[in-house]
């Protein structure tokens, strides 16, 4: 490996080296996926334990100083590995996690969800996305300079991202030393399309709700009784009927609304990636990615009532449905809830029972992506996809955690990346990860650091 006068390497031999280390990378990344580590199952909690170790034992083949598994408050086992760079050099921290999504129906996916399978150039597997590859970017940037590092390295390779990180304060309070940053780099979101990369500095929070609606003691005769009896689903409808204006904005009043990044989305690529149906109206008003990415979203995912087939023909007496609000970015979880609460008991109708149960709650994230570490990055990014400048994005989903870094390490740069692209599906059936665009993310992230260690 050359090195310039000053010591330090290419762009153009780190290139070439993380082209050469993509065989065993990939290798590596195969052997992650095949373990089935779905936290949100109890029978593999074995996997998760076992996919921890598997993590723990490539940083220790890389020779970190220190790779210990730990865990906080009963939570899934996350891996903090750490090795020193020169002297005086930033300290960056690396994010990722091991655990993945359930893969449910198996008859969904075109190959074994747990088997990776390569076609068209993409990766398909459970997890092969979200987020072992994001392990595997981590573990090839630092690959490219075995132990010349530029900058300290501190991994965090966290087990239960996937149900909801609820041990994770947790754990940075009880590892806080541990862990403590200047930089820290998390590997869980994605780029704006394939070619583009981005970083993401925004993301909506969460508020779900369980909301039950009763106006009857038990079910009565729709004949003897319809036509005066309201009846639970009726009311419920009616309730769920007022959480949006005629034009589909959420008409929950207080909640907050702001500007997105000036990125255009275009219409055949929306309705592309979306799934919609032919001929479906978008609701609402803005721009595209203000709508997905800055304002509040409302959405009714589960319905309790009788099914249609071998429903009696009686009044409902109650009803419930779970309401999932997309918080903007700039606004609480605590406003958000108290608006959602205030707004359907005052349009709950015909003086029925009401009761309002929190699911679960996260914080939107907006992060100032100014300053050095964040140049750093975009020098990195526009090196690694050949010119092409990163674009600042938001994402409509929740990842409530970066909010618990983002409090834990005031003083820190965080940096929000991935190896998503729009078709990754993560999630779903046939999870994919381009290869191509893997191949970037690495040689970006080697690139950042050798760029931080020259701050």
């Amino acid at each position: 490996m050359s090195t310039d006068a000053a010591g330090t390497w290419s762009t153009d031999d780190i290139r070439a080296k993380v082209e050469g280390l993509l065989p065993a990378l990939r290798h590596d990344l195969e052997d992650l996926v095949r373990i089935e580590s779905v936290s949100a199952d109890p029978a593999r909690a074995g996997e998760v334990e076992r996919s921890a170790e598997a993590v723990a034992e490539l940083f220790r083949a890389e020779r970190f100083d220190s790779v210990e598994i730990v865990t906080a408050e009963g939570g899934a086992p996350a891996v903090i590995a750490h090795k020193a760079g020169p002297a005086g050099a930033p300290t960056v921290l690396l994010y990722a996690h091991h655990d993945v999504q359930p893969e449910n129906d198996h008859a969904e996916w075109d190959s074994p969800p747990f088997e990776p399978t390569e076609r068209d150039g993409r990766l398909y597997a459970r997890g092969a996305a979200d987020d072992k590859a994001g392990i595997a970017a981590h573990l090839g940037a630092l690959r490219v300079y075995g132990d010349d590092l530029p900058v300290s390295v501190t991994m965090f390779i966290e087990g239960e991202e996937e149900v909801g990180s609820d041990s994770l304060p947790a754990l940075l309070r009880e590892q806080q030393d541990k862990l403590s940053a200047d930089v820290i780099v998390i590997a869980d979101s994605g780029n704006w399309d394939i070619g583009v990369p981005a970083l993401t500095t925004s993301l909506r929070g969460l508020v779900r709700v369980d909301v039950t609606v009763r106006t009857l003691t038990h079910a009565v005769h729709s004949g003897m009784w319809g036509g005066l009896v309201p009846d639970a689903l009726i009311t419920l409808s009616r309730l769920i009927a007022t959480l949006h204006d005629d034009r589909g904005n959420v008409a929950v009043a207080g909640l907050h609304s702001g500007p997105a990044a000036d990125v255009v989305y275009p219409e055949e690529r929306l309705r592309a990636e979306s799934g919609a149906v032919p001929g479906i109206e978008w609701i609402g008003d803005g721009s595209a990615v203000e709508r997905l990415w800055t304002k509040p979203s409302l959405s009714i995912t589960g319905l309790d009532a009788p099914k249609v087939d071998g429903a009696s023909n009686t009044l409902v007496a109650s009803a419930r449905a779970k309401i999932s609000l997309r918080v903007a970015p700039g606004d609480t979880t605590e406003n958000a809830l108290a608006c959602l609460r205030a707004h359907l008991e005052a349009h709950v109708a015909w003086g029925a029972e009401l009761s309002v149960s929190v699911v679960d709650t996260g914080e939107a994230t907006q992060i100032d992506a100014t300053g050095p570490a964040y140049d750093a990055a975009r020098t990195a990014f526009t090196e690694a996809w050949d010119g092409t400048e990163p674009v600042d994005m938001g994402v409509g989903g929740s990842i409530p955690f970066i909010a618990e870094f983002l409090e834990a390490f005031p003083r820190a740069s965080v940096l929000v990346t991935g190896v998503e692209d729009p078709d990754t599906r993560a999630h779903g059936a046939n999870e994919g990860l381009h290869l191509a665009e893997f191949e970037r993310v690495v040689l970006a992230e080697a690139l950042l650091l050798h760029h931080l260690g020259e701050l």
